[in-house]
């Protein structure tokens, strides 16, 4: 688990960086930048469970990017311990002199390991899964000037296959705080 996990950040890393010529800071305006990163803020202050996101701005109108969730406490009631979430995300704002905020529906697969907790009358216990899903979100992105990102992200993804300890319908959400550069 825990080779998965320090591959899995390593590769997660590797995707921001890139060769491109950067600019001086402050030169560069805050809509011609094309990398963002992002972490959940409700459910590493609640669970504490950590979910890091980085996002490349394709166009003003696409983007694509992964989602890295690691849960930080096994004994808490998250069914996932481990996930991670490629997306395509397809921004709608009247306005095109700004990209890649507003209003987005975004399309994901989910790769996610996890334990389903089972609490009847005589006994309880807990089985381990592995899943991949698919699924839908809609949500809608700011950014002031300074490049901080805020967003809202809800969504519903459906799990492939046919495992009985895995949920048959995951939810995806979360109040993003990140910065883009």
């Amino acid at each position: 688990m825990k080779k998965i996990i320090i591959l899995a950040l390593l590769a997660f890393a590797s995707l921001g960086f890139s060769q491109e010529v950067t600019q001086p800071v402050g030169s560069k305006s805050i809509f011609n930048r094309k990398h963002e990163i992002k972490v959940g803020a409700i459910k590493l202050l609640a669970g504490p469970v950590f979910e890091g996101t980085y996002e490349y701005i394709q166009t003003k109108d696409f983007t694509y990017g992964a989602s890295l969730l690691v849960n930080l406490d096994n004994r808490n009631d998250y069914y996932e311990d481990f996930s991670i979430s490629p997306f395509a995300r397809f921004y709608f704002q009247e306005s095109k002199e700004f990209g890649a905020k507003g209003f987005f529906v975004e399309g994901f697969a989910k790769y996610s390991m996890g334990r389903n907790n089972y609490d009847d009358f005589w006994d309880n216990y807990s089985e381990k899964y592995t899943a991949a899903s698919l699924g839908i979100s809609v949500g809608k992105k700011w950014i002031n000037n300074s490049g901080f990102v805020f967003e809202i992200l809800v969504g519903v993804g459906r799990t492939l296959g046919n495992s009985d300890a895995a949920p048959d319908a995951l939810f995806r959400g979360d109040f993003n705080i990140g910065y883009r550069f």
